[in-house]
């Protein structure tokens, strides 16, 4: 499974239509099998969590006596199908990994989740990450999504939390074959935007077929928001990169600022793998895995993808997206978010031993070695010692994260746009651009003003 670019939250609707006719879900017995109190049942829908799952499990077993089956059932729509016909039934398992701050939520409104409000102390929400600790958590901003009928959220109230944070991540993570820097003449990793360009030139002037870079752009909001976006933040500073998507004509994408980030993300241009504006991210990240490009462009979940299609950890550079040297940033983090959850259902028969469970996970030392089994980041602050035991790859990309507040580019951050914003639409727009070639940076910065002045103009 791999994280779509419109939005990292899927919103599983169809669960949600076939959970809102049950009315006592609750009531409902639970997964485990009949007299068999010590074994609880996990689903996932990322079959690259399983092992790493399984073998916490068998440590947690050993430790308590408690049993977990865990299985995967993929891809996303299969996952939805089989939540949907377990509710049906009332066979769903006793823990989801849920898609976080939105899946998690749906099934919550559905009656599905169970409310974890004030079950989750400070001893056990303090081992996560700072920014992604209240992950599943309802707030202000998910209670006026609630709002419309319509709503897949429709009926959750404020502060009810239905799932706790379980991998973690960000976008923006770029990943490049050892081998063909070296046959370049690269010895590290770039440090700054500028030795990014000189690096993938020497790899393009090196094989200019297979060296250049790769991303999915297919789906054209992964420019947007995988490069551009913490490009512009790291060369303007926060407060101008806002102003990029705001009314003010002087400093909008039209304006001098605008052009400026677009020229800058225009020298990919010449890079870009034959063909990428035509691939999904799956096949962007398998054209790198296959040798067809030096440099993939992605997020800290790619490696895990990666690692699924033979590549190992230890033949690839991770890291984040390089800052300018002289930008207003230059030493822009990367901020983590939620990626999935853990969700205890509601007609779970063991809701306190399924508790334990997922309280386990988050113990540093079992969260490092799910990061290690699953070349995944966990939710939990695994410490200096912990990022030690992960290795230069995954460490790398714990380390994107390290930055000052202001300091860090946050991909959550939406309120500076205009309600009803569209990043796809945007995204084509800047496709035009570059790899297409069908604009210039002022140009582009033109129409893509007028497109974010439409959205303010019907926000009105």
């Amino acid at each position: 499974m791999r994280i779509a670019v419109s939005g990292k939250v899927r919103c599983a609707a169809a669960v949600v239509a076939a959970a809102l006719s049950l009315t006592s879900l609750s009531a409902c017995g639970g997964s485990s099998g009949p007299g068999d109190a010590a074994t609880l049942e996990m689903w996932t829908f990322k079959q690259s969590h399983v092992a790493a799952l399984r073998n916490a499990a068998e440590e947690f077993r050993k430790q308590t006596g408690i049993s977990v089956r865990v299985e995967a059932y993929t891809p996303d729509d299969a996952y939805t199908t089989k939540v949907q016909s377990a509710a049906k039934t009332h066979d769903l398992p006793d823990v989801l990994e849920t898609h976080s701050d939105g899946e998690d939520m749906s099934l919550g409104a559905a009656g599905i989740a169970a409310d974890l409000r004030g079950l989750v102390p400070a001893a056990w929400s303090d081992r996560f990450e700072q920014a992604v600790r209240t992950s599943g958590t309802v707030t202000d901003q998910k209670l006026r999504e609630s709002q419309p009928k319509d709503s897949k959220l429709h009926g959750v109230r404020k502060g009810q939390r239905f799932s706790v944070p379980f991998t973690t991540g960000t976008f923006g993570i770029v990943y490049a074959n050892k081998r063909m820097l070296a046959d370049a003449g690269v010895t590290r990793a770039p440090a700054t935007w500028e030795e990014f360009l000189h690096a993938l030139g020497r790899t393009h002037a090196e094989d200019p077929v297979r060296g250049g870079i790769s991303l999915g752009l297919k789906v054209k909001a992964t420019g947007l928001t995988w490069v551009l976006q913490p490009l512009a933040f790291a060369q303007l500073g926060k407060e101008r990169y806002e102003a990029l998507f705001g009314r003010d004509a002087s400093r909008n994408f039209a304006s001098p600022d605008g052009t400026r980030v677009l020229s800058m993300y225009d020298r990919l241009t010449p890079y870009w793998m034959p063909g990428t504006q035509s691939l999904t991210i799956d096949e962007a990240d398998q054209a790198f895995a296959q040798g067809k490009s030096a440099f993939d462009v992605g997020g800290t979940f790619t490696l895990a993808f990666l690692r699924q299609n033979g590549v190992k950890a230890d033949d690839v550079l991770a890291f984040g997206l390089p800052a300018p040297e002289r930008g207003a940033v230059p030493h822009r983090a990367l901020g983590p978010l939620a990626l999935t959850g853990l969700t205890l259902t509601s007609t779970s028969a063991h809701p306190d031993n399924a508790r334990k469970w997922m309280e386990f996970l988050s113990g540093q030392k079992v969260a490092a070695r799910f990061a290690k089994d699953s070349a995944d980041l966990p939710a939990t602050a695994l410490g200096a010692e912990g990022v030690k035991v992960l290795g230069p790859t995954l460490g790398s990309m714990i380390d994107s994260f390290d930055g000052a507040p202001g300091d860090t580019y946050d991909p959550s951050l939406n309120d500076f746009r205009p309600p009803g914003y569209d990043q796809d639409p945007v995204g084509e727009v800047l496709a035009d651009l570059t790899p297409l070639r069908k604009s210039t940076p002022a140009a582009t910065g033109q129409d893509m003003r007028k497109l974010i002045d439409s959205y303010w103009a019907e926000s009105k």
